[in-house]
């Protein structure tokens, strides 16, 4: 039997809880077409050891986005990220395994298994910053889930106290349903000085909405959205992101705050199984 069809599975334990009939499916189907050594991890430490102990087996994660994004990042930092091919099972709910489903793989159980059997490798760019983190998919600043912190309970008596004594104000073109004018939710631009391979594309002076980072094609894909005006879009191969205290959404985990981070494209860094007949969307 060939290295190709010696498996280690590493079954995540947020899969084997949250959808205990889609793993056991996606297990017997692996077993069935090759020798597949099965781990079953209780913690993402348990997790790195069975990646590390893989030998020569091809390394196939049942789990979500974020058991890939550990997989991943376990990989880059042991440089071993690039030497082999990479192999996932999606399962979990539906927002858990977008990014999966967006690099090309199945979200079905069954046919997510036969891709990891009969499927082809595709090389894939890897955003990778520097604190060492990795992207797969695409970044996005501010994080577009974040929310105000909770009002504190004296300030919301007093705030209902002053909506009594004073007319209601229109609300902000844009703020979220139930936002206060001057509040936290109500403040929708950021002050971020944003570069890509050295040249500047917003300063602090010139508040932004977003900007959002991908990468394709050995570039990122840099856009740059104000408020009143067009966004900007460019093709780069490193992106500088700086200012006040910022958070991030890259991929499926938010990060921060931080004030300075860069990001460097890595065309081809890693590689995917993903089904013959079926490229990248």
């Amino acid at each position: 039997m060939s290295a190709h069809d010696q498996l280690l599975v590493v079954i995540d334990p947020v899969a084997r809880r949250s959808d205990g009939e889609s793993v056991r499916i996606a297990k017997d189907v692996l077993c069935a077409g090759s020798e597949a050594k099965i781990c079953l991890p209780d913690g993402p430490e348990e997790f790195a050891r069975a990646l590390a102990r893989r030998g020569s087996r091809r390394p196939v994660v049942i789990g979500d986005d974020r058991a890939l994004l550990r997989a991943v990042a376990h990989l880059h930092r042991g440089r071993e990220l690039a030497d082999g091919v990479l192999s996932l099972v999606p399962v979990g709910p539906g927002r858990s395994v977008e990014l999966a489903g967006s690099l090309g793989v199945p979200l079905g159980a069954v046919a997510a298994a036969r891709a990891v059997l009969d499927g082809v490798t595709r090389r894939l760019d890897l955003l990778v910053d520097d604190s060492d983190g990795v992207v797969l998919g695409a970044l996005r600043i501010p994080d577009a889930g974040a929310v105000a912190p909770p009002v504190p309970t004296m300030w919301d008596t007093c705030r209902s106290l002053v909506r009594t004594l004073v007319r209601p104000v229109a609300p902000v073109p844009g703020a979220p349903p139930g936002a206060v004018p001057g509040s936290l939710l109500a403040i929708r631009t950021h002050r971020l000085r944003v570069e890509a391979d050295g040249r500047v594309l917003s300063d602090v002076d010139d508040p932004v909405e977003g900007v959002t980072v991908s990468s394709r094609g050995g570039l990122a894909q840099v856009v740059v959205r104000a408020r009143a005006a067009e966004p900007v879009r460019v093709e780069a191969t490193t992106v500088t992101v700086s200012g006040p205290s910022y958070r991030y959404r890259a991929d499926a985990r938010v990060t921060g705050p931080v004030r300075h981070r860069t990001w460097t494209v890595r065309a081809e860094a890693w590689a995917l199984t993903v089904p013959a007949q079926r490229g990248l969307p």
